[in-house]
This record gives structure tokens, sequence and C-alpha cells, in this order.
């Protein structure tokens, strides 16, 4: 059964290890008190299967730290969906107004402004350094809890590799592991070593003990750069799968790589991606730019084994890689550009835009997202309809329609006299109405404009039976519907800030 309020919980860590310092110490030393901020918000989320109402109202409390420019760096889940945000300083009791300039979810980076430039009276700015090594101390800064004052606790760094980010679930970028325990509160705070900050605490694991994350400086630089030119592009990707095959010797000479070469197998593009027209099926990659790249896809950067997506990262939308391949047998190079290459249906959550649906004669037809199937609840992976779910696991390969532009399913029934009896057709995606193939959510509006013999014909993926509506009692009853149930208005076709 779907819960139809949900709450998204992400993980905000405090790196309190066992070297915790006296905060006096740590802030004489380095000043710390006047660059770093805790961060309140309000937020409202969005419920999906009704996308015209909005969840309960909740508050919640992070960290952030001054950068140049007068701005503060923080996570974007502290200020996701926030209908008001404001910051305050150790010490001083006045809160300031504070609004969102800049966000990166796929990043879980945002930058803040404060209507009162006062608030930066007094106050240090922070600089960045590079990666810190792997068993170095880190020392991390921000208000644990919620805390009035600043809290200072060390770790070390155990790891460093790419991982997801719990935010949208879906974005993988570097990640610096630390053996620290977790509190709420401290994401967002700077993690520093010698003075300088070396990421930002953001998430840890809930299902260990002593782990926390934080962001290196390699992403909030590209996060910074992109920004420079007054909005936030994110991060590209090449748009491809790929496949650690040539550990097969057999596999390696079927494809007719030399033996001297390494590289990684490309089994599919996806499409209209920036590679579709470069690569193909069976190709190896050996090299992207500078860097060689071995059987597992990975590179060596920063002093680094990588994965090759992280030359990726190094990159901006819009800007070019180099690809070494061979294509049966052949070595050749392309040039390849990097962009967001998003897929039909995405994995990654979203915030910050209001849903879109059509709601016609008490069905409501939303786009296919992951916020709404994580609806279902906490096993919404293995709780969600099968035909959803492998949508979800396989739409990049089961899309070979060029037109379409998002999967469109029919989210919620409003009962009413004029669709009794539909309840078998809820939560199933949409393949056509009235013979018009729905490529995303605007042909659901225009479809139901033509009526085929004075009915309206909903076909489903999946499904041989149609869902067949009266076109005259539908007109008939659409404004005591909306009515009924509170809804402001049939449709919403546009996403909203």
């Amino acid at each position: 059964m779907r819960y139809l309020k949900w709450t998204l919980v992400i993980t905000v860590v405090a790196l309190l290890g066992s070297g915790s310092r006296d905060i006096s110490q740590a802030a004489e030393q380095q000043g710390l008190e006047k660059s770093v901020v805790l961060v309140r918000s309000a937020r409202q989320d969005f419920d999906y299967p009704t996308p015209w109402k909005q969840a309960a109202m909740s508050q919640g409390i992070g960290s952030g730290f001054i950068i140049a420019g007068k701005r503060i760096l923080t996570n974007a889940h502290n200020v996701s969906n926030a209908k008001y945000i404001e910051v305050k300083k150790e010490n001083i009791a006045k809160r300031y107004r504070s609004q969102v300039a800049f966000i990166g979810h796929d990043c879980d980076l945002a930058i803040l402004t404060v209507d009162d430039e006062s608030f930066f009276e007094a106050t240090v700015p922070l600089e960045l350094t590079g990666i810190p090594k792997v068993h170095t101390t880190v020392s991390t800064h921000g208000f644990p809890v919620g805390g009035s004052r600043i809290s200072v606790t060390e770790g070390v760094v155990s790891r460093i590799e790419m991982d997801i980010y719990a935010h949208t679930g879906a974005d993988s970028h570097l990640v610096i592991q630390t053996d620290a325990a977790i509190n709420p509160g401290n994401s967002g705070g700077p993690v520093m070593q010698n003075g300088k900050v070396v990421g930002v605490a953001f998430q840890g694991i809930r299902q260990a003990e002593n782990i926390g994350y934080l962001i290196p400086t390699t992403v909030i630089r590209h996060f910074l750069v992109d920004i420079k030119d007054g909005k936030y592009d994110g991060f590209g990707s090449l748009g491809v799968s790929l496949y650690p095959g040539l550990h097969s010797t057999s596999y390696k000479n079927y494809l007719k790589v030399p033996p001297q070469e390494n590289g990684t197998v490309v089994v599919s593009t996806m499409m209209h991606s920036s590679v579709e027209s470069v690569l193909q099926p069976g190709d190896i990659i050996t090299r992207i730019d500078d860097y060689n790249i071995d059987n597992d896809g990975m590179v060596q950067i920063y002093g680094l084994t990588l994965n090759l997506a992280e030359v990726i990262e190094t990159k901006q939308i819009g800007e070019t890689v180099e690809l070494t391949f061979y294509r049966q047998g052949k070595p050749m190079k392309e040039t390849a550009t990097v962009a967001l290459n998003k897929s039909i249906l995405e994995y990654a959550r979203q915030y910050d835009h209001t849903p879109r649906y059509v709601c016609f004669a008490g069905l409501t037809f939303i786009p296919v997202t992951r916020n709404f199937l994580e609806t279902w609840g906490r096993d919404w992976l293995t709780d969600i309809p099968y035909y959803l779910r492998y949508l979800f696991y396989n739409s990049m390969q089961l899309n070979t329609d060029r037109q379409r532009k998002e999967y469109v399913v029919l989210a919620e029934i409003m009962p009413d006299q004029v669709n009794s009896y539909a309840d078998d057709f809820e939560d199933k995606p949409v393949e056509s109405i009235n013979n018009t193939t729905i490529h995303s959510l605007d042909d659901v509006y225009n479809a139901f404009e033509k009526p085929i013999d004075d009915f309206h014909i909903i076909k489903f993926m999946g499904s041989n039976r149609p869902l067949i509506i009266d076109a005259q009692e539908a007109q008939l009853r659409r404004r005591q519907i909306l009515n009924k149930y509170h809804i402001p208005a049939e449709t919403r076709l546009e996403e909203n800030l």
C-alpha cells in the first residue's frame, strides 16, 4: 500500500572522532567562530500522487560557512524545498533572512546570500585547498544537533572513492570517508586541515558506526566555476554504459584488442546522448584525454585510482574530452562533448520544482519520477507495482521511441460516477489516449480534446484492457470533481520554481 505522505530523510554528519578538541582552542587558532554559521530552514515537500497538495511544514537545522564574495556555502539538502531560510552566527542572537542564490542538487551544494550585508561584518571567508591524504586528520566545524555553539571534532581520512550522494540517491561523485560518528545538524559545515577547507560534511551511513562522508574540494570547485555565468548547469557525463569485459582473454581476442592494451567495453549509448554518434556497442575505450584506462575502467588521477568518470567530473557542460578506442581491431580517436545526458526516466529525486499533472474526469496523470515511486515507503523498490519497477530499472533499454520525453502514469483516481470501476488501472503507465501515443504529459492534455465516437479510450503499457470514459459525462462532471476534491486547476503543465 502506498503512503500518501512521505518524508525524505537525509543523514547528516558530525565527525565526532576520538580526538575532539576544546572549542575555545580551535576557534582561537583558526577564527572559525567568524566563519561558520547555523542554517535554519522551513520546508514543505510535495505530495506527488495528488500534486496540487503539499505535505506538512517541517523545519531543519544545518551548518554552512562563509566563502569569498559574501556568500555562504552549505548543503543543498539543508535548503531544498525551503519556504524560508535564516542564518545565525555564534554568540549573536540575531537571525538574518537568507535565500538560495544557486543550488546543485546533483552535488548537494548550495550558495546562500543574506539581504542584510551587515551579517558579514567581522567575518572571515574560508579558503579551499586540495584533497587530504588517507590516514591524515581533519576537523569538522558546525552546529551538530542544532546546538547554539560551534562544535569542533576530529576524524581520520580512511578512504577516497566515487560514491552515490544520498540527496538525489542517484548522482555519483568523489567522496572522502572518515572514521566518524554521526549527528544531525553538522551537514554543510567545513572540514578543515591546516587552516583550509578540504571538504563539506554531508552524509553518513545509518547501518555502520563511525563512518561519515565529506564532499571534496574538487566537487566544490566545479560547482563554484559552474555558477560564475549566473546559472547552475550541473555535472555532465558521456551518456554511455561500460563493462569491464577485457579481464576475459577470450572476450578481448573476440573484440580484436591488442594484447598489450587495457580498457573498458561500451555496452550501449544513451539515446540523444552526446556520444550516440561517436561510440558504438563493442567499442573499447583505452584512453580518455591523457589518462590510460585499466580493465576495471579506472584511471590514475590526483594520485588516486578512480573511475574514469572522474575525468568527466573535471569538465564543465559543453567542454570536450578526447576518446581513444578500438573498433573491430582498428584504433580510433574522437572528440566527445560533456553533456547532462539524462535518461527518459531519471533515477534522481527532484527538488524545488512544482510537480506537473493533468486531472481529467477524476483521473490524475503525472510523469513517472522517483519522487512518485518513493511514496510507496521505505521499501519502495520492492513494493512498487511490477511494471513500474521494470521501467525504473530498464527505461533506457526499453525505450526505442525517439519522440518520447517521459513516461506518464495514472497516479490517483478521485472517485466519481464517471470513473467508477477504474481502480484496477491505477498506477499503470499510459501508452495512448484516443489513439494518440503519449510521449509526455502535454500529450495527455491534448489527447483528451479528441474523443473517439463519444468515448475516451485510454490504453496502458503491458495491458490489453483499455479504460473507457464516456466523453459527454466527463465534460459534465469536470467542474464538480474539481470542486469536490478542492483541486485548484485541471492541469499544471509547467515546472515552476
